[in-house]
């Protein structure tokens, strides 16, 4: 199995598919780089995707000496991986969770990037369930007791099913992502050991204007997490951005793209 290693900090990664371009690809919460299959086989014989694990999942580990993550050791991380592999252009997709891992590596190697694949992309518009978990102090410690007591944090999604104060596929995801003491720890260790990954957008538009990198970005027509009108305010100021929106919800949308990108060659350039 290829790692890049830090200490004990370990980045797991694969290679799917043999194409003369690359795409470094980061998958979503609950995931691991198995998700991008259906992705590398829309992109057979284009693409070599080098697909990873996120820290918390799959084979990847963070230290307790490197949480949270910085922006500063992904990047070297990912620049040893680069050197190891001999890759010198390449293009970047984050799905969900992921996001934050591709917008980290677009601000850390603009000038290394082809393209940028964002679906249903974390790290543009922050949602409520971080917030609370990472932010306040008190918050975070009432998310990390719940990890092995839940019973609070159920009854307040049984109160917000009952006054309706939350849609019906939101409430079923956080109970969906909750419902075993493994789940409930991954997803506070992935809240709290990302949450440096912040970005600057107003740069982040003016850097992507700049050098005209061309984004394309995925949601999904039912997906109540990351919806097109979070991240409107984005994608309207990019000048080279489309944005595809598919009939699916949050869950199942990585899938789609591979049977979206098998039907239509162009976008595959």
């Amino acid at each position: 199995m290829p790692f890049i290693t830090e200490g004990k900090t370990r980045l797991h990664y694969q290679k799917l598919g043999r194409g003369p371009r690359v795409l470094l690809a980061f998958h979503g919460f609950g995931q691991d780089l198995s998700f991008y299959e259906p992705v590398a086989e829309a992109l057979r014989g284009m693409y070599t995707i080098y697909a990873f694990d996120l820290f918390f999942h799959g084979e990847s580990w963070l230290a307790k000496n490197h949480e949270p993550l910085t922006k500063e050791l992904l990047t070297h991380l990912l620049e040893r991986f680069l050197e190891a592999e001999q890759i010198d252009t390449f293009s970047v997709a984050g799905f969900s969770m992921g996001g934050k891992f591709a917008l980290t590596v677009l601000e850390g190697f603009f000038d290394k990037i082809h393209s940028v694949f964002l679906v249903a992309p974390d790290g543009i518009k922050t949602s409520f369930w971080y917030n609370v978990a990472t932010y306040p102090s008190w918050l975070s410690g009432f998310f990390k007791r719940t990890v092995v007591k839940p019973q609070p944090f159920f009854r307040f999604v049984n109160t917000l099913n009952r006054y309706k104060l939350m849609h019906p596929s939101m409430l079923r995801f956080a109970a969906y992502q909750m419902n075993s003491p493994a789940k409930r720890l991954k997803i506070y260790k992935s809240w709290t050991g990302f949450r440096l990954l912040q970005f600057d957008l107003p740069a982040m538009i003016n850097l992507l204007n700049r050098t005209e990198i061309p984004m394309v970005v995925f949601l999904g027509t039912f997906d109540k997490i990351i919806t097109a009108e979070g991240i409107q305010f984005f994608t309207n100021a990019l000048n080279n951005c489309q944005v595809i929106t598919l009939k699916t919800g949050h869950s199942h949308l990585l899938a789609e793209v591979g049977n979206y990108l098998k039907q239509h060659p162009d976008l595959r350039k």
